[in-house]
């Protein structure tokens, strides 16, 4: 197994939160600038191993408090659920299926803003919500299952590139010669 893909991962998850902190022009045109880190930890929830979405749900929640105006912390809990709950369901999800991958991009994108403001406004100052949060939300959600697909075919053909495919092997041997019929 190559480290390429996991590292590119988490490259990814830098630069989707990067760019969602850091773009005004994209804000000034949608009213909001969507997050794509949803959308990519569906994508190594299906993919990778438990260590690498969990810590991958990590970084990719402390970066994105660290530089945004929320408290520290607080997107991590509805990212790790997010992962948890669909990599230990990764059996009985259809991973292959373009619908399959937009609804959970979609579900996920909806899911974790919404947990968020949940528990932001569990603390003493609320956080502003109005009729553009609705907009908001849907359009995030949007953003992510779009992009959740896109995100497979190019994490796919990555770890295609790089990573070693196995070798079918016949059961039978080539140097033998098969007789039929009576001697």
């Amino acid at each position: 197994m190559s480290w390429v893909p996991t590292i590119a991962l988490f490259f990814v998850a830098w630069l989707a939160v990067f760019a969602q902190t850091q773009f005004p022009p994209v804000a000034r045109a949608l009213g909001m600038v969507p997050g794509l880190i949803p959308a990519l930890l569906v994508y190594a929830a299906l993919t990778t191993h438990l260590a690498v979405v969990g810590g991958l749900a990590v970084f990719a929640a402390l970066s994105l408090d660290s530089l945004s105006a929320s408290r520290l912390g607080v997107s991590l809990a509805p990212m790790f659920t997010v992962v948890f709950v669909i990599h230990t369901r990764q059996h009985l999800i259809l991973r292959d299926q373009l619908y399959a991958q937009f609804w959970l991009g979609l579900g996920a994108g909806l899911f974790v803003p919404l947990a968020t403001l949940a528990l932001l406004s569990l603390g003493q100052v609320p956080p502003i919500s109005g009729a553009a949060t609705i907009w908001h939300l849907l359009l995030s959600a949007l953003t992510n299952g779009l992009m959740c697909p896109a995100f497979f075919r190019i994490f796919d053909a990555l770890r295609n590139t790089f990573d070693y495919q196995p070798v079918t092997e016949s059961s039978f041997r080539p140097d033998r010669q098969i007789k039929r019929g009576r001697n």
